[in-house]
Parts: structure tokens; sequence; C-alpha cells
């Protein structure tokens, strides 16, 4: 039997600055896609030389693992943060906008020297900041925040799912599924739903019609 491949992170930019004594933190998000619930967004600090092969983009990764490396990086991190992002905001400042004032806002808090982000350009003064594509492969510690942000916003849609069990928020996550397009046809929309997304726009446009 071939012998399972385990994808690890690069960590190029730990590689390249914690020899500097230099700490970096990572943040990612989980819920840009999604019609209904929060945006989460995470922010992580490992001690200069942490290794965990383990940790890696969340969507590489089962939930049973994300669920175990979510307690592990919480126990193994300098610092970490979780933000949840309203339904609220995102329709006031869009969604692509709502992610980065939040992960400026945390890169902000963060004490670190340098920022790395997940292809989400931030300005934060005094930092060194990069946002290079799929940095959840590159960094342990995007990966880390992107663990955080997953396994949390997960939790929270199956929480929702039991409010709102017509939508299966359990199973999509909020996502535009065949059944969730059809429980927005006959139920309409929830406080949760993101008004400015066009499916849900559209929805709410046709109950205010009758």
């Amino acid at each position: 039997m071939p012998r399972k491949v385990i994808k690890k992170c690069s960590n190029e930019y730990e590689e390249e600055y914690w020899p500097k004594g230099m700490s970096i933190v990572g943040l990612d998000e989980a819920g840009r896609g999604p019609l209904a619930g929060p945006l989460t967004v995470a922010a992580v600090i490992f001690p200069i030389g942490y290794q965990n092969e383990e940790i890696y983009d969340s969507k590489g990764l089962s939930e049973k693992k994300r669920d175990a490396l979510y307690e592990i990086i919480i126990r193994d991190a300098l610092w970490y943060k979780i933000m949840q992002v309203s339904v609220e905001d995102i329709d006031r400042y869009d969604i692509y906008h709502a992610d980065q004032r939040a992960m400026t806002l945390l890169a902000s808090e963060a004490k670190a020297d340098v920022v790395i982000t997940d292809a989400m350009p931030i300005e934060i003064e005094g930092k060194i900041v990069f946002h290079p594509t799929k940095a959840d492969q590159k960094s342990i510690a995007v990966a880390a925040a992107s663990i955080l942000a997953k396994v949390s916003r997960d939790r929270i849609m199956k929480e929702y799912d039991m409010e709102y069990p017509e939508y299966l928020f359990a199973q999509n996550k909020g996502y535009p599924t065949k059944a969730h397009m059809q429980a927005l046809e006959e139920y309409g929309i929830t406080p949760i739903h993101r008004k400015s997304f066009a499916p849900v726009r559209n929805a709410y446009r046709r109950i205010k019609l009758f």
C-alpha cells in the first residue's frame, strides 16, 4: 500500500524571520462565500521556532483533524484572537472590506514584527507585511489562523442550525447549496442572511413584492 503523503507548510517566512529573532502573526478568515452567518477572522502568533507538521491549510484537513488541532493551537500559541464580523458589518462595508478591516484591527493589536495574511493586502505602520496567495500553505501561523477561523465559524453555524433547521446550516455552513437555495425560496431570509449578497437580495425583493 502506498504511503500517505502528508502536506506540510513550507514556512518560508518563518525560516526567514525567526532566525533574526522576529515574531510573526498569521491571519486568515473563514466564511467569505456563504450567504449567511458571520465572517470569522483569526490571528495567531507562535513562539519562535515552533513546529507542528500537522498544522496546514484548514481546507486540506478533515473536520476531526481541525477540531483536534484547534485545541493544540490555542494551547501552544503565544497569542491568538478570533473575531466574528457581523452580518450587519458585512452588508455595511461589503465582504472584502469587512474582511480587510477585521484583519487590520487584529494585526494592529498583535505584538509581532511581521504580519502575514492570506492574500489580503493591509497596511500596518511599523510592521513588515506580506499577503501572498495560499499563505495558509506557506506559513504555520497563517495555517493555524485558518484552522481557528474555520472551526470557530463551523461551530457557530451548527448553533444556528438549531435555530433555523429548515436551512440545514450544520451541513452547508451557509454556502449556497441546492437545499439552502430551496429553503430561501420556500421560507425567505433569516436575520443571519447577508442582504448584500445577490441571491439573498433577490429573495428579499421577492418577499417585499407580496
